[in-house]
């Protein structure tokens, strides 16, 4: 990895089998550093690069997954997905902030959750939701944000060692994107934005 600032970009479809492999290492090291991304250790590359392959070709139409690319290696990623619920068309779920380790602590993370949230603007989403562990890098991330903490659910989750971790549930409105004119949650301020 070099100095330079990495580019986030939306991750090309269909994906490219050195793509899948890059996210899978991403997922892998994750996993290994002990972050709470789903997955209990040890995770093999083969069994992250299917996860990541199922997740990708089952996902909406509309989902959303950015990469954050350094040097041409994938350094970072997170994803946007559309509540299923027909009465939830205004709602996303953001799930799977990765940062490989060797760039932890260099503001990419929170440059991904800015990229992620203006693409949530993007597409019409007024209301994000997430769940973080408890006390946990991303938790703090989060709330410096401006991502409302709904509260903490007990051992809603296992560490990557199998040691059980509470969760922390938040929300965020989404306002009016003052370059684009794109609505607020409640549909104020501005130029039509599509329900993608």
């Amino acid at each position: 990895m070099t100095t330079r600032t990495p580019t986030i970009e939306r991750l090309r479809l269909p994906v490219s089998d050195s793509d899948l492999r890059a996210l899978a290492e991403l997922l892998v090291d994750a996993v290994e550093s002990g972050a709470a991304v789903s997955f209990l250790a040890p995770l093999s590359a083969e069994r992250a690069e299917a996860w990541w392959r199922k997740t990708i070709e089952v996902s909406d139409a509309r989902a959303v997954f950015l990469v954050a690319r350094d040097a041409g290696a994938i350094a970072g990623t997170v994803q946007l997905h559309p509540a299923w619920a027909p009465n939830q068309p205004h709602r996303a779920e953001i799930a799977k902030l990765i940062v490989d380790r060797r760039v932890r602590r260099t503001g990419l993370g929170t440059q991904l959750m800015q990229a992620i949230e203006q693409e949530a603007r993007r597409a019409g989403f007024t209301l994000l939701t997430l769940d973080a562990k408890r006390g946990a890098a991303a938790e703090h991330l989060y709330r410096q944000l401006g991502w409302t903490a709904v509260g903490a659910i007990p051992r809603f989750a296992f560490d990557a060692d199998g040691t059980p971790h509470d969760a922390v549930i938040f929300y965020k409105h989404l306002t009016a994107n003052q370059e684009t004119g794109e609505t607020d949650a409640h549909g104020r301020a501005g130029a039509d934005v599509a329900r993608g």
